[in-house]
C-alpha cells in the first residue's frame, strides 16, 4: 500500500470517528494553514535541511549535525497528545 493509500485510509477512518463539527474545524484549520503560503516555504524533495538543534525526549539539546556524523537522520513531529 502507497504513502498516499495509507493517508487517505487514516483520513476517511478519522471522518468515521469524529464528530461532524470536529472534523470541519480541523479540515477548516488545515485549510487556513494551506492558504497561508506555508507549503511555498516548505522543504521540498530532495533539499536539505539547515542544521537545528532541538530537545531529545529528556530535555537535553541535540544538535542534527551531531546526529547527521552518526549516520542518516529521521526527525517525526509529534503535533499532541490527545
Amino acid at each position: 500500500m502507497s504513502l498516499a493509500d495509507q493517508l487517505a485510509a487514516t483520513r476517511r477512518a478519522f471522518e468515521k470517528k469524529t464528530p461532524p463539527e470536529i472534523a470541519e474545524r480541523m479540515h477548516r484549520a488545515t485549510e487556513e494553514l494551506r492558504n497561508s503560503g506555508i507549503l511555498d516555504r516548505a522543504l521540498k524533495k530532495g533539499q536539505q535541511a539547515p542544521d537545528f538543534s532541538l530537545p531529545d525526549t529528556n530535555g537535553v539539546w541535540v544538535s542534527s549535525a551531531d546526529l547527521l556524523r552518526k549516520g542518516p537522520l529521521v526527525v517525526s513531529f509529534f503535533r499532541g497528545k490527545w
